[in-house]
């Protein structure tokens, strides 16, 4: 086993912590010498994971195009049924060093995998398969925040895109919350809402509560939605159906406007 743990993640579970070990050494011993780096990325990235709540967003980079086979054998290995996850599930990626190394807005991906008990299965091995918008922004939430599970830092792998672009497929994002649909998470919803707002103003990714918090000031009216959705957030997968459908809805649309009214800012 050549893994090297390069990193302390202190505000997660010891369990937690064993688990991003345990995914790290599949990830060598099925690719070896190929992998580049295993990096953290969305709630734990950010600093806001939650117990009971929160998934296990990780992503790997290996060196070139790989072998199918090989990929499936990591999905194998990285099975909820195979190795448990402590979390509500375990959201995997896997890209090649030509996708994240470049600023592309690309899916790009070799590997798309969710895996756990309260998360939908998905196994993808083409990045066609669906919208590309939520890649590219976990990626840029990597380069920011990611810790190095192995390899190098995040910020000397990861390419920066340029804010317009970001700003995008922010917007995009939002879209795809929009119009809530029966089984969504709609404090998740929200929470995204917010994220997109304080990104847009601020340059920079929080962690959904902080997120939503920095955001109240600036909501008006749909304060009380906000503050609903992190009471929400915090007790469990399954609150959240308490929330307005309707509200959301609307909340968002707010949110849209203001984020395709966003001038551009000198960096």
């Amino acid at each position: 086993m050549r893994v090297c743990w390069t990193c302390d993640v202190a505000t997660v579970p010891e369990e937690v912590t064993r688990y991003l070990q345990a995914v790290t050494a599949r990830v060598d011993d099925v690719f070896g010498d190929r992998v580049v780096g295993v990096y953290t990325t969305g709630s734990i990235a950010l600093g806001g994971y939650r117990p009971g709540r929160s998934d296990i967003d990780l992503m790997a980079v290996v060196g070139g195009s790989e072998d199918l086979d090989l990929r499936r054998q990591l999905v194998r290995q990285l099975d909820h049924q195979v190795l448990v996850c402590p979390a509500a599930g375990l959201e995997f990626v896997l890209y090649p060093l030509l996708t994240v190394s470049r600023p592309t807005l690309d899916a790009g991906y070799l590997i798309n995998f969710n895996t756990g008990h309260a998360l939908p299965p998905v196994t993808s091995f083409d990045p066609g398969d669906g919208p590309a918008f939520w890649y590219a922004i976990d990626r840029a939430i990597t380069r920011q925040s990611g810790a190095s599970l192995y390899g190098p830092p995040a910020r000397q792998l990861f390419a920066e895109l340029p804010y317009e672009d970001l700003l995008h497929i922010v917007i995009a994002s939002v879209e795809a919350h929009s119009d809530p649909q029966e089984g969504h998470l709609l404090d998740n919803a929200v929470l995204n809402g917010c994220r997109a707002l304080t990104f847009a103003y601020d340059r920079r990714w929080y962690a959904k509560i902080d997120a939503a918090e920095r955001a109240l000031p600036m909501v008006g009216d749909f304060a009380p939605l906000v503050s609903a959705a992190i009471v929400s957030f915090g007790s469990g997968r399954q609150q959240s159906t308490t929330l307005n459908p309707d509200t959301v809805r609307a909340f968002l649309i707010e949110v849209l406007q203001r984020l395709r009214n966003q001038p551009s800012r000198p960096s």
